[in-house]
């Protein structure tokens, strides 16, 4: 016999003798509206980034308005590095939300919190600035999710899911 303390093999939750809960479609149903809400928000982000004449444009009107001298040049790698920043920020945030919405899948509770607190600052900010119809619909997919994920199944779960991992 080792004088080692014995582990169990698995960290499965049903081997140590705790009931497994299933995940219940209220949590399914938030998760892939979290996801439909990050890939909505990223493809349109790519049509408004992708509409380069519109941005050189308007950078060139906000050049005479503020009467600073931009050369066609100048405003090309403006619009260029704008592009190439909002891109990446937006793939950052997405990827971000993205394991918000798996951790919530998990029954993380804090995930869940994350997810509600980033819906709010989504549709306040369609609520009170120009949006576009991605946006609303990002949103709205995004306030699907929150709903579902705070209903009494989806609450079942998350509070088990604590209860295992104690």
């Amino acid at each position: 016999m080792s004088e080692y303390p014995s582990y169990p093999a698995s960290s499965d939750p049903s081997a140590s003798g705790a009931p497994v809960q299933a995940r219940p479609s209220t949590i399914e149903g938030a998760f892939w509206a979290f996801i439909a809400s990050t890939v909505i928000s990223l493809l349109g982000g790519i049509l408004v980034f992708g509409n380069r004449d519109a941005l050189a444009e308007a950078t060139r009107n906000s050049s005479r308005q503020t009467g600073s001298s931009l050369t066609e040049a100048q405003i090309d790698q403006l619009v260029t590095i704008g592009i190439v920043v909002a891109l990446v920020i937006a793939v950052v945030i997405a990827l971000l939300y993205l394991l918000f919405a798996f951790k919530l899948r998990a029954g993380r509770n804090w995930a869940r919190i994350v997810l509600t607190v980033i819906t709010a600052l989504q549709l306040l900010s369609v609520l009170v600035g120009q949006s576009t119809w991605a946006g609303y619909v990002s949103v709205l997919a995004a306030v699907v999710g929150v709903v579902l994920s705070f209903m009494a199944p989806s609450n079942a779960y998350i509070n088990a899911s604590k209860t295992i991992r104690r």
